[in-house]
């Protein structure tokens, strides 16, 4: 399906949160081995997929989460999602990559020919427009009702939906 829509090497970056939040929209869960294995068939073996994930080090199905994602191929970046106190004895948990996946996602420009970003997140509109003035072909996965104007306007739109009996859980 993505196939006809790149060209050269392709790149991957995807937001895990965003992919994690975008299961209540869809009503079913994207399985990791499975994206991998959809887009080396559509993009070619030499695909480089990159996973952007917070985690709490002290919770074991995370860690194997992480090892899931880098026994399959994926190049993965982390940060360790920290308490912040809120007031009134409430605490809320933080770890955004948006800004570490879009710097990346610019700084390998060179590296690739299309970009596949996974993510409805409208803070990566920026990052896509600029890859996309360096000549590169823009793709975002997401799914209605889930994806933001801006990417809509900078992108080519593969919507989740089309491709869940090859990726879904």
């Amino acid at each position: 399906m993505i196939s006809k829509f790149i060209t050269g090497r392709v790149y991957v970056f995807i937001d895990v949160a965003n992919v994690f939040f975008t299961r209540r929209t869809l009503g079913w869960g994207v399985g990791y081995e499975k994206l991998i294995a959809y887009l080396r068939r559509e993009c070619g073996a030499s695909v480089k997929c990159f996973a952007y994930t917070a985690f709490d080090d002290n919770k074991v199905s995370e860690r194997k989460f992480l090892d899931m994602l880098e026994i399959n191929g994926y190049v993965v970046r982390t940060k360790a999602i920290k308490e912040i106190n809120v007031g009134g004895g409430r605490s809320k948990r933080k770890g955004s990559l948006d800004i570490e996946l879009a710097l990346e996602m610019v700084e390998l420009a060179d590296h690739y020919d299309t970009v596949i970003l996974v993510s409805g997140d409208s803070d990566f509109a920026p990052a896509l427009e600029r890859v996309r003035k360096k000549g590169k072909r823009v793709l975002v996965m997401s799914t209605r009702g889930h994806i933001s104007r801006e990417l809509l306007e900078v992108a080519k739109f593969i919507d989740l939906r089309k491709v869940r009996s090859e990726i879904a859980r």
